[in-house]
């Protein structure tokens, strides 16, 4: 006879992930173990987003400056 099952198998990863994110969110709001603003992780998923949409920002622009040399008007 197979082991009793407590939770289906789809929600055994939700689970997981819904308590590290939780235990995370703890983490960095709890006052003793607290990080500074600047090292919190949303100030570094906005400084890499900037980053990332500047340097697209700028490939796209190279192209654009490619293709009008490439194929004037």
């Amino acid at each position: 006879m197979p082991p009793p099952v407590l939770l289906p198998r789809g929600v055994d990863p939700l689970l997981g992930i819904f308590t590290g994110c939780l235990a995370y969110y703890l983490y960095e709001t709890n006052p003793r173990t607290s990080l500074p603003a600047d090292q919190r992780l949303a100030t570094l998923i906005q400084w890499k987003w900037a980053k990332w949409q500047l340097e697209r920002n700028n490939k796209l622009a190279a192209l654009e400056r490619e293709g009008e040399t490439t194929f004037p008007k």
